[in-house]
């Protein structure tokens, strides 16, 4: 097992005073409850870490008032890694619950859609319901960690390490990109935002906030070519995930991801 990759899905806040309506474009049941859970990912292996993703931290929570339930950063020490030795990190978008711990990663490089750092800086920022799911510090410390030359930007498809990939669906924000991972039980799929919930790409049912409605809704297939089954696809929010995968022995908000899930619910 060592020399394939372990993923697995870190669990930091939640947000449970949700309705499906802010999930779903035309649901038809707008007003039920529906809760949200919010997470990096870490992949192992052979003694190399790579995090998908940042979180956000306590100053962020306290000015969106959206709590967390832990630090990212402690969510990774937990699991035995330091954050300050990681060397590369994948940001699959610069919004504010994917990019707001960047500074937890001082001797990283980042992976980064060409498309989503001119998004993030272009004149679509003009507008508030763009801009809202950014905060403008997270993209400044992306600008200054491309200019300390720890950036690596791609155009579309490309490798990130053996057996990572990454893949441009855009969509939910323009530059997203979706992580592809061989495993010792096949390729996985991490989709983040391009699919918050198992029911948006299963059912295809858009998220609400979207900026291109038309690459979201092809990103479903995607992300079904990319997983390979629905089982190989694992969505950014759905608190399905922590139902259906297995738990950490000892780390109890964290879920093995790559053998696939342990039950249905």
């Amino acid at each position: 097992m060592a020399d394939h990759w372990q993923v697995w899905a870190l669990k930091y806040a939640e947000r449970n005073a949700r309705v499906r309506g802010d999930s779903f474009i035309f649901d038809d049941h707008p007003a039920a409850a529906h809760g949200m859970d919010y997470f990096i990912w870490l992949l192992s292996r052979a003694g190399r870490h790579i995090v998908v993703d940042t979180g956000y931290d306590a100053a962020e929570a306290q000015r969106r008032d959206r709590p967390i339930l832990r630090d990212p950063s402690a969510a990774l020490i937990a699991m035995g890694v330091d954050p300050a030795r990681v060397d590369t990190v994948i940001v699959t978008h610069l919004h504010y619950d994917h990019a707001g711990g960047l500074g937890l990663f001082p001797n990283a490089t980042f992976h980064l859609q060409a498309a989503e750092m001119a998004f993030a800086t272009g004149p679509c920022m003009c507008h508030d319901v763009l801009r809202m799911p950014f905060t403008g510090a997270h993209v400044a410390e992306m600008v200054l960690r491309l200019y300390a030359g720890r950036v690596v930007f791609h155009e579309g498809a490309g490798a990130v390490a053996p057996g990572v990939r990454v893949h441009r669906l855009g969509g939910h924000s323009r530059g997203l990109q979706v992580v592809e991972v061989e495993t010792a039980s096949g390729p996985l799929c991490l989709a983040s935002d391009a699919a918050h919930y198992y029911e948006n790409f299963l059912e295809r049912k858009p998220f609400p906030i979207v900026a291109d409605l038309e690459d979201m809704l092809t990103g479903f297939d995607r992300l079904l070519d990319l997983g390979g089954t629905p089982d190989r696809v694992i969505p950014g929010h759905d608190p399905l995930v922590t139902r259906r995968f297995a738990a950490h022995d000892q780390v109890p908000f964290a879920w093995r991801l790559d053998p696939g899930p342990a039950k249905l619910a």
